[in-house]
C-alpha cells in the first residue's frame, strides 16, 4: 500500500452540494458518495500540488536541461546502452 501524504486517517463531516441526478445515479449503482468524493478531491489536490511544484521549479528544471544540452550527461561515458 502506498503512503498517502494527504490522508490523516481521521474523518470530518462536511456539507457538499451535489446535483440530485448525480446522487440518484450514484446510489442506483451502489457507489459510496463519501469515498468517491474523497478520491476525487485527493486526485484534484495532487494534480494542483504537482502543477504548483512545476511552476515554482520551472527555472531550475530549464537550467538543468540547458546545462545537459551544453555539457552532456555527467558520467555518460559509463553508460552501457
Amino acid at each position: 500500500m502506498k503512503h498517502d501524504p494527504i490522508a490523516s486517517g481521521k474523518r470530518k463531516a462536511v456539507n457538499v452540494s451535489i446535483d440530485t441526478g448525480v446522487v440518484a445515479a450514484a446510489r442506483e449503482v451502489g457507489l459510496n458518495l463519501s469515498q468517491v468524493c474523497e478520491a476525487a478531491i485527493r486526485q484534484a489536490t495532487k494534480a494542483e500540488q504537482d502543477r504548483r511544484w512545476q511552476e515554482e521549479n520551472r527555472a531550475w528544471a530549464e537550467a538543468c536541461n540547458k546545462w545537459v544540452e551544453e555539457n552532456g550527461l555527467p558520467l555518460e561515458r559509463y553508460r552501457m546502452f
